[in-house]
């Protein structure tokens, strides 16, 4: 998985506890190593990690590793961005995106 600053891993094992049950709306990037279209994200999301810190809280799962909570929320393609909000997916995306359309996007989630 890329790492990018900001921006925490989280697992099977945490998801829930990380996402889930968190006070602010959550970006998840399901992701993988073998994926160009998510490193092309990467500096998009830590961009976009900085900027609403405190707001949104951005984090990313591998798919290769975490097949348990891939299979959950029937992600097929990467990237694939949910926001959870109050426990529940509120938004998807699909696919790599510039950081002015991603902030649009989110614009009526946080």
């Amino acid at each position: 998985m890329i790492r990018i600053e900001g921006v925490d891993a989280v697992t099977d094992a945490d998801f829930d506890g990380e996402v889930l049950k968190a006070a602010l709306p959550v970006l998840v990037e399901f992701t993988a190593d073998w994926c160009p279209p998510c490193r092309q994200l990467a500096p998009v999301l830590a961009a976009v990690a900085e900027e609403e810190a405190g707001r949104l809280k951005v984090v990313q799962i591998d798919v290769d590793s975490n097949p348990e909570i891939t299979g959950r929320y029937g992600v097929l393609a990467m990237p694939t961005l949910i926001v959870f909000h109050g426990g529940e997916p509120v938004k998807s995306m699909v696919g790599a995106r510039p950081k002015r359309k991603l902030s649009q996007e989110l614009e009526d989630v946080i």
